[in-house]
């Protein structure tokens, strides 16, 4: 169950009909979830892929606008780089384990490039974004569960339906605050004083914190409680921003960086061992790779119109709300050697 469907409301913004990052017209989410005994000796795969695609057509020919930004970079994701400096988006985002990364990266490829029969003959290459958080406390890490296959699998199941979330894709081994996190998701609908609407929508990957850090009074004075497990190490964190509103690579990074106020309203501080990145892209604009004009033009907002600071706002209340359903969502999971992580009871 969602946090907003057991009363607890996040922010002043409305959320979208789903709630859900898919309530951007054309994104859509895929996820593959490997939970199975490796041997006798107790290792177990308790793992996953995630993709979110920007849009249902390619990817690689219609690129989006996109931006990234790190909060505290102890992490370990592909693609970034370029992201930051052409400002496009040409893959779907991928998430996984921190040692999945290599074979979603390479499983990615291989599907960019079946359905790009250009790519490295008479165009350059591509770039894959992939991001990972540590799931070796459920996850039987050093076996790599994860294959190529599962990434492209992933990327074919990926709907526009309100996406699963908990103990889903790559959040099915992941803790947050001592508890079960995951995949968690919300929207906000953000209104123009032109009588314009634009959605923006957020995904996670939860895996990071101590129980200790939660602060759970903003949200419940429950007195119901399940046992936290202590994380091996100070976790992650992937957040997913997209948003229909036309804004350029620059506005978009000033965007997505209202994402870590939503995280710390949770009780994050961003510790040193996390990996707390941000990855935003906008639907508004499809660029083509294939284009034959030196000059293009493009609409954006203004930067001093009042509809930013709602952007601004919608970004923070949409990454703590999802933060609250990769929990809630979340169910009590059993991975590696026996070890058990709970659901939070709000």
């Amino acid at each position: 169950m969602k946090v907003r469907d057991m009363g607890i409301k996040i922010g002043q913004l409305h959320t979208g009909n789903k709630n859900c990052i898919t309530d951007v017209e054309g994104v859509m989410v895929g996820h593959v979830t490997l939970d199975y005994p490796i041997n006798d000796s107790g290792d177990a795969a308790c793992t996953g892929v995630s993709a979110i695609l920007p849009h249902p057509g390619n990817l690689y020919r219609e690129k989006v606008t996109a931006a990234s930004y790190v909060l505290n970079g102890y992490g370990k994701t592909t693609g970034l780089v370029q992201v930051d400096e052409l400002g496009v988006l040409e893959s779907p985002i991928m998430l996984t384990n921190t040692f999945g990364v290599a074979n979603v990266t390479q499983g990615t490829l291989h599907y960019l490039l079946e359905n790009n029969e250009e790519i490295g003959v008479t165009t350059g290459t591509l770039n894959v974004v992939v991001g990972e958080c540590n799931d070796s406390h459920l996850n039987s890490i050093r076996h790599f569960p994860v294959k190529p296959e599962h990434a492209i699998e992933a990327i074919y199941s990926a709907s526009n339906n309100r996406a699963e979330e908990g103990a889903i894709g790559a959040g099915k081994g992941m803790i947050c605050f001592g508890h079960k996190g995951g995949i968690g998701t919300s929207s906000r609908v953000v209104n123009d004083t032109d009588e314009k609407q634009y959605m923006v929508g957020c995904l996670v990957l939860s895996n990071f914190g101590k129980a200790n850090e939660f602060l759970k009074e903003r949200y419940t004075t429950s007195a119901n409680s399940s046992e936290p497990t202590m994380s091996p190490t100070d976790g992650s964190i992937i957040i997913i921003l997209a948003t229909d509103a036309p804004l350029s690579s620059r506005q978009l990074k000033r965007v997505i960086k209202r994402c870590g106020i939503g995280l710390g309203r949770t009780g994050s501080h961003f510790s040193n061992g996390s990996g707390d990145i941000v990855i935003g892209f906008t639907t508004a604009r499809k660029i083509q790779h294939h284009y034959d004009d030196t000059l293009e033009t493009r609409l954006q907002l203004r930067d001093d119109r009042e509809v930013m600071n709602s952007l601004f706002m919608a970004a923070a209340e949409a990454t703590e709300e999802a933060i609250l359903n990769s929990m809630s969502q979340a169910e009590t999971t059993t991975g590696r050697n026996n070890h058990i992580v709970k659901k939070l009871i709000f």
